[in-house]
């Protein structure tokens, strides 16, 4: 049956009216039942996830994408421990932001209020589904799914979840809309919605990116793409930034706060750099070396060791692989961000104060870091019970979009009668 996005954009509009004036404890109840449920069909959904896999592989799909689109007992068990942490958090909804007698009599307040109709398009990972409808609900905002073809079986079995959750909250399931059919004409209707949906927000890389701010009539919430660097001044301790550096490329390569380049102080390099190999080598790590790295630790494909080209740095890797280049100061080393960084997670490794400040004063990106893993971009490591996606934008939400900025606000104004003079 084919899917009729204007009836889907309909029902979202109707429900986001309706959800707006749903109490918390009915939206946490329906958290707390979604938690519960991922944890009692977790078999059902593995054996959906495995489909979707093995469809992968026979399509040969990449290494990084089929980490993304995994799933196991952790990650699932993950998921749900997620729901229940946001379930704990305060309702953005009706929260007031100021408020204020005004000359006239009038008493005026500030208060959040959620932004609608939410548009969500992303790629291979399932877990998406899960956190957008979670914080979509919390916050108040109706919500229009697209994955990917490759989730499309991990997809159904969660959605099937998700609107039994809402079911047993006497919540209305077209709060959630999935659009379970891959074809790509329907993503183009769903981006010219505005009549129906508040906001658009891509999950993918740049050719998604690119086509929704291209092609969309609705506000577009851009970012996650991640091309991550961090600075080795000559002053830190070597110790201890090997295992930062090793945290951010290799807990998880494949995620958008994964680090992608490191640029180390040139007086520190010969020492630094064999440590490095040391260090990432045994874990599969391939290092793209640029001129001065070279002459440092030499060219051996067969050993991971790799002459960077033309690109390279302006690479957002998934994988396995990190780019070096040796730097001769600070200042060279925040030009370098300005010129590749996508303005995602950047930081410094540094014992010298004063270099830190600098870096972050200097470095605009949506989280900057020192002496710390890129990896602790994310909303739940934030607190923030989730994320819909990573920001690199600056309007109107930077870096992980939690629940205060799934929300807008209106001004309330309360008085006798009063008329302006």
């Amino acid at each position: 049956m084919a899917i009729d996005m204007e009836e889907m954009g309909k029902k979202a509009k109707q429900a986001a009216r309706g959800l707006v004036l749903v109490g918390s404890d009915q939206k946490n109840g329906f958290l707390v039942t979604l938690a519960d449920l991922l944890r009692s069909s977790t078999p059902e959904i593995l054996t959906a996830n495995a489909a979707d896999i093995q469809a992968g592989r026979a399509g040969v799909m990449s290494d990084a994408l089929v980490d993304r689109l995994l799933l196991n007992e952790k990650r699932i068990e993950g998921m749900a421990q997620d729901l229940l942490d946001l379930a704990g958090m305060p309702d953005p909804v009706g929260q007031v932001i100021e408020e204020k007698k005004l000359s006239s009599g009038l008493h005026a307040s500030r208060v959040r209020v959620p932004l609608g109709v939410m548009a969500v398009i992303y790629e291979a990972r399932p877990n998406v589904t899960i956190d957008i409808s979670a914080l979509g609900i919390k916050s108040g905002n109706a919500v229009i799914l697209r994955g990917g073809k490759e989730t499309l079986q991990t997809n159904n079995a969660l959605v099937n979840l998700i609107h039994t959750a809402l079911q047993s909250n006497q919540l209305d399931t077209d709060v959630v809309q999935f659009i379970n059919d891959p074809d790509r004409a329907l993503a183009s209707i769903l981006v010219k919605m505005d009549n129906y949906v508040d906001v658009l927000i891509p999950r993918g890389g740049n050719t998604l990116q690119n086509f929704c701010k291209k092609e969309a009539t609705m506000p577009v919430m851009t970012g996650g793409i991640g091309i991550c660097h961090l600075f080795v001044d000559d002053s830190a301790d070597q110790s201890r930034a090997l295992p930062v550096i090793f945290n951010a490329k290799v807990q998880r390569p494949s995620v958008c706060n994964a680090l992608d380049t490191i640029l180390v102080h040139h007086r520190v390099a010969s020492e630094f750099l064999p440590k490095v190999v040391d260090t990432l080598r045994p874990a599969g790590v391939r290092l793209k070396l640029d001129d001065k790295a070279q002459a440092i630790l030499g060219v051996d494909s067969e050993s991971g060791l790799e002459a960077a080209s033309d690109g390279d740095f302006d690479q957002e890797w998934l994988s396995l692989t990190l780019g070096i280049c040796v730097v001769k100061d600070l200042d060279e080393a925040i030009d370098f961000i300005y010129k590749h960084s996508t303005f995602h997670s950047d930081g410094i490794l540094t014992e010298n104060k004063l270099n830190a400040e600098h870096f972050l004063k200097a470095v605009d990106s949506a989280a900057v870091y020192v002496n710390a893993s890129t990896r602790f971009t994310d909303g739940a490591q934030l607190g923030l019970g989730g994320e819909v996606a990573v920001s690199t934008q600056r309007l109107h939400a930077r870096g992980p979009v939690g629940l205060e900025a799934l929300t807008t606000y209106k001004w309330v104004m309360r008085g006798d009668y009063t008329v302006r003079a």
